[in-house]
């Protein structure tokens, strides 16, 4: 375990760092607890050289079965949210604040569904590079029918993933989908068996990262999630100008094409906690805590 906390379980198996939400009696319904065990634990991998990726996944039959409602009538009630991430105006959605933490993750993201994704537990899967599914895995977007609207910037991520059609039909709708549903509309990437879905998560991250550039990885990751949503590609053609500059003069460049001429593994020193190019960030948050 790499790191103690009291909703979820942070460990590392082959390099790959495992977050799994650890409330299985309660479905691992969503509460502010485990919101900031989550923020902790993804800051704790991205700061982390030796983990080169992260995957979210669930304790026991759930993945997450939404916001926790012990509170009945007042769940949603900001009158009785014990949180200071107000703004001037509004108050911040949780969801929300947990799916910019993982937009802005450094390392590759990866959901495994292992069962019910409710609510929050299925946006919150949204921001991921990729989404696997395991047979028993059920997913909603519930809110219309909770009388509310959906959270963890949904409106923005579902759509790009799903596109607007099927996005209007699940939040309108509030239906549960399974897991072969979710697969035919794009919503899940792969669909496995339950007990093949951390070892087909852990297989991802090596494709993903074992010949690639730490850095290079990082980059990618802002640049296809970020840029992709400008008006035009100008934007586009000046972030990669300048980090081809930057990132052409560094000895991750160098190795990468050595390593290729002389038909050997590259060894890639450059790390996330050490050398980020120095246009990195290229945007800054309109909220502070998430620069």
């Amino acid at each position: 375990m790499l790191k103690e906390y009291k909703t979820v379980i942070l460990e590392e198996i082959d390099s790959v760092g495992i977050l799994k939400l650890n409330r299985p009696k309660k479905l691992n319904a969503f509460n502010m607890q485990m919101l900031e065990d989550m923020l902790d634990a993804i800051d704790h991998v991205n700061t982390n050289d030796n983990i080169k990726s992260l995957v979210i996944t669930g304790s026991g039959r759930a993945f997450c079965a939404g916001a926790d409602l012990s509170l009945g009538e007042k769940t949603f009630d900001k009158n009785f949210d014990t949180r200071d991430e107000f703004e001037s105006d509004f108050r911040r959605d949780a969801g929300g604040i947990l799916n910019l933490k993982i937009y802005n993750s450094l390392k590759p993201v990866i959901a495994a569904s292992n069962g019910d994704a409710v609510g929050v537990g299925a946006t919150m899967q949204l921001p991921a590079d990729i989404r696997i599914a395991s047979k028993n895995s059920r997913y909603g977007f519930v809110f219309a029918k909770r009388g509310i609207v959906p959270d963890g910037c949904a409106s923005w991520f579902l759509p790009k993933i799903v596109g607007i059609p099927s996005a209007l039909e699940l939040c309108y709708s509030g239906k549960i989908i399974d897991a072969k549903e979710a697969l035919r509309i794009g919503l899940a990437n792969y669909l496995v068996e339950d007990d093949e879905l951390i070892s087909k998560a852990i297989e991802i991250s090596d494709l993903f990262c074992d010949s690639s550039a730490p850095i290079s990885i990082a980059m990618t990751r802002h640049m296809l999630w970020s840029l992709s949503a400008d008006d035009n590609p100008e934007n586009a053609h000046i972030i990669e100008s300048k980090l081809i500059d930057s990132r052409g003069a560094s000895d991750d460049a160098k190795e990468g094409v050595m390593s290729f001429l002389e038909k050997r593994r590259a060894d890639f020193k450059n790390s996330i906690s050490s050398d980020l190019p120095d246009d990195f960030p290229w945007r800054k948050s309109q909220f502070k805590d998430d620069n």
